[in-house]
């Protein structure tokens, strides 16, 4: 059977308004930027992506500031520094503010008592204060991390749920004959699209960016009509203002954990003069739109097939309200205060209770306990929406890389044939049995081939069997030398 090649991509036809005696030597021109480009000859001259670079990109190096300072955390990178002397990702930098103000209380209480009056009590404080505190701190962490695992549990099920729902639009969905099956394959990439608009969609809404103007969105819904996208054409001021990064003192203030420095997350929104919608929901709306199209043309013919396609579409609305009840029920605001207001009471009156046997060394032994304690409260802070920008939250740039990744994937080949990866010399049917490919074996007849499939089987446990064997004399080997080289000595 004949193979067919791969079919030559064609050259770009020649702009009309080009000129024939142009220089050969110049380099072509993007006619938007007007800035010479160095066309990649690995690259097809109509792929979309030759001169666009990569939106998921976090676009900076291991030397970048504000990559180390701010996050989420690329964890792909390595470093090679022991755990306790890395600073990125630590929760040190955000108690920088309340160690000093410790230190500060603490050198107070200690002048005052071995100056003037003693103010030591008796430490049994420590005890009944300190079980309290402690099943408190327990208590933040243990739900903080709770919202943590489950909002990256949402995530998985996204990629999870695009992979299939993408498998179906591109392997299921059928196209139809003629210049009909090139619309056909343009719609099914403009659907594989917009699966990967909707996990970046999320991305924004769990961050309260509620406009299209971002670099990773505004291609992939402009040709949309969704309520997000009329306010980002008609407030474009107010759509790209809360692009701008803060300044030098705020952000330090913001990395130093100081309350007064943080923004309002929710400020775009609150002072957006246009109702934003919910645009991934909009989204799952033209997907669904897409699904009842293919089943109306006969795309998608098959019972089982469509409820697949439906049951993944009630996955992604899953994940959507799944994601948003992580992000608007965080800990009652109660049980938060009450617990950080006896912690602050059980440290501020530590230095009280170390004075009697510490005298001057309670100024670093407060603080030492300061830094334990505060270190638990602040993580358990930090981790309790793990949908925000902070180093320790979860790296949804990445996950959405992944799905526009997976999404490509499935469209980089055509739906294969049966007999294109089955009937070929390389699909070696009965390995690690025999090397013959299945030309040979199509050639033994049947009684063979089921024969061969017996003896595979009684042949690997055979195999296992001489591994236990060797693997047992070698260990007897073993401590066979041992106990020569232990009576020797």
């Amino acid at each position: 059977m004949a193979e067919d090649g791969p079919t030559p991509i064609s050259e770009p036809a020649e702009a009309p308004h080009q000129s024939q005696h142009s220089d050969p030597t110049q380099k072509p021109t993007d006619i938007r930027t007007n800035m010479r480009l160095d066309p990649d000859p690995l690259t097809s001259p109509t792929s979309p992506r030759v001169f666009t670079p990569n939106p998921f990109s976090r676009k900076n190096s291991t030397l970048d500031l504000d990559d180390y300072f701010t996050g989420p955390r690329d964890i792909q990178k390595h470093s090679k520094w022991p755990l306790f002397l890395q600073m990125h990702g630590s929760i040190l930098p955000k108690m920088i503010v309340p160690l000093l103000a410790i230190a500060g209380w603490s050198g107070l209480i200690t002048a005052i008592s071995m100056k003037k009056t003693n103010l030591g009590i008796s430490n049994i404080l420590l005890t009944v204060l300190g079980f309290v505190v402690g099943l408190g701190l327990s208590f933040r962490s243990s739900t903080a991390y709770e919202r943590y695992a489950e909002g990256r549990r949402y995530w998985a099920q996204l990629v999870l749920t695009s992979q299939n729902l993408g498998r179906v639009f591109w392997v299921h969905a059928t196209e139809r004959e003629g210049e009909q099956g090139q619309k056909d394959l343009l719609a099914k990439l403009t659907a594989l699209n917009l699966i990967v608009a909707f996990a970046v969609a999320l991305k924004h809404k769990l961050r309260f960016e509620p406009y299209t103007c971002y670099e990773d969105i505004s291609n992939l819904v402009q040709h949309l009509d969704t309520f997000a996208q009329a306010a980002t054409r008609e407030e474009p001021e107010k759509a790209h203002r809360h692009q701008k990064k803060p300044g030098f003192f705020k952000s330090t203030g913001e990395y130093l954990g100081i309350s007064f420095a943080a923004s309002n997350p929710r400020k775009a929104i609150k002072k957006s003069g246009r109702p934003l919608g919910n645009l991934p929901l909009e989204i799952l709306s033209y997907l669904a739109s897409f699904t009842d199209e293919l089943i109306r043309n006969g795309q998608l013919s098959i019972p089982m097939q469509q409820t697949l396609a439906y049951n993944n579409l009630a996955a992604l609305n899953d994940v959507l309200t799944g994601t948003d009840r992580v992000l608007s029920t965080p800990l009652p605001i109660a049980y938060t205060i009450a617990i950080a207001q006896i912690t602050w009471v059980y440290i501020l009156l530590l230095p009280f209770q170390l004075l009697p046997q510490l005298e001057w060394i309670t100024i670093p032994a407060s603080v030492a306990a300061a830094y334990i304690i505060l270190g638990i409260l602040f993580i358990g802070r930090e981790i309790e929406n793990p949908f925000g920008q902070d180093v320790n939250d979860l790296p949804l740039e990445q996950f959405c890389a992944q799905v526009a990744a997976d999404m490509d994937l499935i469209a980089s080949k055509k739906k294969p044939e049966n007999r294109d990866w089955i009937e070929t010399l390389d699909n070696r049917v009965m390995w690690p049995l025999s090397h013959s490919g299945w030309n040979v074996w199509m050639h033994r007849g049947e009684a063979k081939i089921r024969e061969a499939i017996r003896h595979k089987i009684e042949a690997n446990f055979e195999q296992k069997k001489e591994e236990a064997a060797a693997y047992g004399g070698a260990e007897k080997a073993k401590g066979a030398n041992n106990k020569v080289t232990v009576d020797s000595v």
